[in-house]
């Protein structure tokens, strides 16, 4: 049997406008792939970060994740840096879960045009 041990699965996504539904359905829709895709549960997700572009202000993105149905898990929200250029509307998200998949086999997320952030992950 393998050994259960904390792994970080990181996940970004993109919202078309700063509004709190968007938000709600973006950061729930990041979050069931990133679960789904690297076999964790709810209860196996131990802490998660989530940051957002300064331009997102009409809501927490923690909030959706408590919509998602993380209620007890701790949940941070930060600013991401004001980098001049960078992708606008921009959720990131990392999450602390316990797991028995090896760090080479995780399973990162980038959905709705935030593909461009990470394209080393691209098949």
């Amino acid at each position: 049997m393998k050994a259960t041990g904390v792994r970080g699965i990181r996940g970004a996504t993109c919202l078309e406008h700063d509004d709190a539904s968007e938000m709600f359905e973006a950061v729930g829709e990041l979050l069931g792939h990133m679960l789904q895709r690297n076999r964790i549960s709810n209860d196996d997700v131990i802490s998660v970060i989530l940051t957002c572009t300064p331009d997102l202000t009409s809501a927490f993105p923690a909030a959706g994740a408590r919509a998602f149905g993380l209620v007890d898990t701790p949940l941070m929200c930060a600013q991401e840096m004001d980098v001049r250029g960078a992708l606008p509307r921009v959720v990131r998200i990392l999450a602390h879960v316990e797991t028995v998949t090896p760090r080479g086999e995780i399973e990162h997320v980038y959905l709705r045009g935030a593909e461009v952030l990470r394209q080393d992950l691209r098949p």
